[in-house]
């Protein structure tokens, strides 16, 4: 029994000495695509995985004099202070409001682009309506809030006039509770839905054209082969979107709402990134901010593996 214990071991061993180097080997021979890979790891090293020591601050009453390091130990604090101020349900609520209204709403708007370009055969016309529809996304919010402001004013604003010229009284669009939920997703819709359709254009490049010479034969016209072939081929391509989404459901973006917030609609446009920044940057509450971002981020980290696990049981599509 000693001598067939020693061989398992040794044969362990060697396996394991085998797959070491059979990783460095593969390493070597595709060394130039790990190459290019090496200034995005650098990047994320230095800008997402350093700046995680920060993240001791909300555990400590920050001040600059003593650094992250000199500052002293606080506990649970500053999340304490959170959960008990009075209006921390109320912004966690519009947070949660305001994404789960662009999950629905803008999550589908990037795949049915993609599918309607999909079926266009002229390329002219194909290559300009993706263009026309990805620039948004290079816009800035400062720019893109600017332009709303012109557009939607009541004061010589074009929709407004347009409105006025059909009989219709003018409308104040900006801090008017009633549209505001409107405002926020149609631009978000508008700025994002053209760069998001090229992950799905790419996935959809990639099905075999043969099932669709197949399903043609068949006698299927192109919504039958849309819906059954194309759809169900890029259908892990959308699982993997949505649970990407689902992990980012507790942030809203803060230059937009920043930037459309008033105070008339800062009872539904007050949200967690806002509170963030106004929080540390404006009133120097560096500790709290912190605080508050963990509460975030944990929430995020939450929903994402609760997420994988249901789609990777349902699905078999999963990150990880």
């Amino acid at each position: 029994m000693n001598n067939i214990e020693i061989g398992a071991k040794t044969n362990r061993s060697n396996l394991s000495k085998s797959n070491k180097k059979s990783i460095w080997l593969r390493i070597w021979q595709h060394r130039l695509y790990y190459l290019f890979m090496l200034p995005g790891i650098i990047w994320f090293i230095i800008f997402s995985y350093i700046p995680m020591y920060g993240l001791t601050v909300a555990f400590k009453d920050f001040n600059f004099v003593g650094g992250i390091t000199g500052s002293p130990w606080a506990g649970l604090k500053y999340f304490k202070e959170f959960f008990n101020f009075y209006q921390s349900w109320e912004i966690i609520r519009n947070t949660l409001t305001i994404s789960v209204m662009k999950l629905v709403i803008g999550f589908p708007m990037p795949i049915i682009l993609a599918l309607l370009l999909n079926e266009v055969k002229v390329l002219k016309f194909k290559k300009a309506v993706q263009t026309i529809s990805y620039l948004p996304h290079f816009i800035s919010w400062v720019v893109v809030v600017t332009i709303l402001q012109r557009m939607l004013t009541p004061y010589g604003g074009p929709i407004n006039e347009i409105l006025a010229s059909l009989g219709f009284d003018k409308i104040q669009f900006l801090g008017n509770l009633s549209y505001f939920y409107q405002v926020i997703i149609l631009s978000d819709v508008w700025k994002t839905v053209g760069f998001g359709a090229i992950i799905y254009l790419a996935a959809i490049s990639g099905v075999d054209q043969q099932l669709y010479e197949s399903a043609k034969m068949d006698g299927a016209n192109r919504f039958r082969q849309m819906w059954h072939i194309t759809i169900p081929s890029i259908r892990p391509v959308m699982v993997i979107m949505f649970l990407l989404a689902c992990g980012s459901i507790m942030t809203v973006g803060y230059e937009q709402l920043l930037l459309l917030n008033t105070p008339a609609t800062a009872s539904v446009g007050t949200v967690l990134d806002v509170y963030v920044i106004q929080s540390g940057l404006e009133q120097g509450r560096l500790s709290y901010a912190t605080a508050v971002g963990l509460f975030q981020g944990i929430i995020g980290v939450i929903l994402i593996v609760v997420a994988n696990s249901i789609s990777k049981k349902v699905n078999e599509t999963s990150l990880w």
